[in-house]
């Protein structure tokens, strides 16, 4: 049996892309954020506030969206609360992608 070349992308499992995402961002020694979905505004795809404590709440809507942007506003999520800029943002964000693609959009078993 072969690829099908028509079959919808795989359904993204917002718990096991967070939790990859969050298991890399670790490793790479940054603070992980709180990741929520829907976000509280309307009509926003992703939004990012700060608690009193300091902790970052990433909000990202699924309804509608690729898992592949799905996960791409995670990542952002973590790079923007780490504040990182320029190179060490880049390597991160390719970090992170990998471990997104990696646990988070297998088809539910």
């Amino acid at each position: 049996m072969g690829d099908v070349p028509d079959a919808p992308p795989a359904p993204i499992r917002f718990g096991d892309t967070a939790r990859s995402v969050a298991a890399a961002a670790r490793r790479l020694g940054l603070a992980v954020p709180v990741f929520v979905s829907p976000p509280r505004l309307p009509r926003v795809a992703r939004s990012l506030r700060r608690r009193a404590d300091g902790t970052a709440v990433v909000a990202v809507r699924l309804g509608g969206r690729t898992a592949e942007a799905v996960a791409a506003d995670l990542v952002d999520g973590v790079v923007v609360a780490n504040r990182l800029t320029g190179d060490r943002a880049d390597a991160a964000r390719s970090t992170l992608l990998a471990a997104a693609r990696d646990g988070g959009t297998a088809a539910a078993a």
